[in-house]
Parts: structure tokens; C-alpha cells; sequence
């Protein structure tokens, strides 16, 4: 990540990606997901500007992708409220630059859990992809006290004392449900991209999230696992459906 952006007076490290050819061009936000790795929240995301580029190149896009609060070098702790104020201000910062015409989401794993639910509620987002998403947040908040283990082991939670209200913390990761937001995504086109043989989200995830839609179009990946940003066969699947949106 070599820019910033502004998620209130928090700033996240971030990414422009321009696209060679001069004038107007869609825009596209690029989400990570949640760390799940012994290098935790220090990591995640590192892999994105590079695809990024390559999504600017390959479909035309003015991409941004960001580091949510908590993870990378951004600023802030994890809070599933605040990830969606920071979904909302890099769709700010890419619908404000000059020449973009329209904006769309990606998110690959909760990245797309949370980019479901922000679209839902932006009517600037014109359309949503989803990668090896989570259809809801709900199974985490269901033991509060592992879920804050485990993002303060991630490293997502660096500041003590953090959150003051615990109760209101989880019951804003409960309220995540890509599945009731998908229902209010009315005429905008939502692609669900998974892997077959995912250990991590079942398929049966992507399939709930597909048929909540109105305008869903649902691709399994054979012999596919949960990292699609690496398969060949995903990106280029993606890269179909941002050249079918219409401008």
C-alpha cells in the first residue's frame, strides 16, 4: 500500500490502481478479508495492490483496495461497524475521483460478507461480487469471548481497554448478514464466486447468498479451495463480469 484514505480521523492504507487508457472509467473497490493466519493482521491484504493492478489493466477499471482499520499499517482497531464506515469511505474516495463512472465491490472472503452488506444500504454501489465470502458474521458472535481472543491473537485489536462496550461490539458482528442484505440489493447484479471444495466457507454459503438476490449469478469453481485470488480461473471470471456491467 503506497496512498491513504480517510475513514473519519482514522487513516487506512491504500491503493489507487489507474487504468492505462485516457478517460471515464468504472471504478472498483477491492476488499481483503479477515486475517487467519499465524502472521495475522500485519499481512493481510499485501497481495491486493498487485491484483488490483492487474483488474485496471485487464477490465479498465479505476481500482482502489485498502486496508480496513486494524489490519496493515491503517490506524484503529477492529469493529465490525467501523469496517463498514471504512467500505463506505473507499467508496467515497473512488466515486469522487475524476473520470470514474460508477462504482462496484469486490470482496474476497468476509471482504465480500461486508461488501454485500455495505452495497446494500449504498445506492452508489452499482453491483457487488462476492469471493469465497461467509453469508453472515452471526456464528462468530455467538461466543464473544473467543471472537475478541481471536482478534487481539490476529492482532486486529491492538488498543487496551478496547472495545469499551463489549456487548454492543458483538452485537454489531452479529448484525453482518450478506444473506437479509442481499435481499435489498433490488435491480443491482450480484456475482457469487466459490470454490467447490472450500474447507474454509461452504459452498452452500455462496448458494443461500445467490438465491437472497434478486440479480445474482452464481459460478462454483471446480476443485477450488478458499484462496481464489490465486486461481487463474476465478480472477478471470471476475474480470468477465465487470466487462458486462453496464456503465
Amino acid at each position: 500500500m503506497d496512498d491513504t484514505i480517510l475513514s473519519g480521523d482514522l487513516k487506512l492504507a491504500a491503493h489507487f490502481a489507474i487504468p492505462a487508457a485516457p478517460g471515464r472509467s468504472p471504478g472498483l473497490v477491492l476488499c481483503h478479508g479477515l486475517p487467519n493466519d499465524p502472521r495475522g493482521a500485519t499481512t493481510v491484504g499485501t497481495t491486493y495492490p498487485e491484483l488490483a493492478d492487474h483488474l485496471a489493466r485487464e477490465a479498465g477499471c479505476v481500482v482502489l483496495t485498502f486496508n480496513f482499520r486494524g489490519t496493515g499499517t491503517s490506524q484503529g482497531d477492529f469493529s465490525a461497524g467501523g469496517w463498514l464506515d471504512d467500505l463506505r469511505a473507499a467508496v467515497t474516495a473512488v466515486a469522487e475521483r475524476d473520470g470514474v463512472r460508477g462504482v462496484r465491490v469486490a470482496g474476497f472472503g468476509h471482504g465480500g460478507t461486508f461488501a454485500v452488506c455495505e452495497a446494500a444500504d449504498d445506492e452508489r454501489v452499482r453491483g457487488v461480487a462476492t469471493i469465497a465470502a461467509p453469508s453472515t458474521l452471526r456464528d462468530w458472535a455467538r461466543d464473544p469471548a473467543h471472537l475478541l481472543a481471536h482478534a487481539r491473537e490476529m492482532g486486529m485489536i491492538k488498543t487496551a481497554g478496547f472495545p469499551s462496550d463489549r456487548s454492543a461490539w458483538v452485537r454489531e458482528v452479529a448484525r453482518v448478514d450478506a444473506v437479509a442484505a442481499a435481499l435489498r440489493l433490488d435491480e443491482r447484479p450480484l456475482l457469487v464466486l466459490h470454490g467447490i471444495d472450500d474447507p474454509d466457507v461452504p459452498a452452500d454459503d455462496a448458494r443461500a447468498l445467490a438465491a437472497a438476490a434478486p440479480h445474482a449469478e452464481l459460478r462454483l469453481v471446480d476443485a477450488a479451495g478458499h484462496r481464489l485470488r490465486h486461481d487463474p480461473r476465478a480472477i478471470a471470471t471476475l474480470i468477465g463480469w465487470l466487462d458486462r456491467q453496464v456503465p
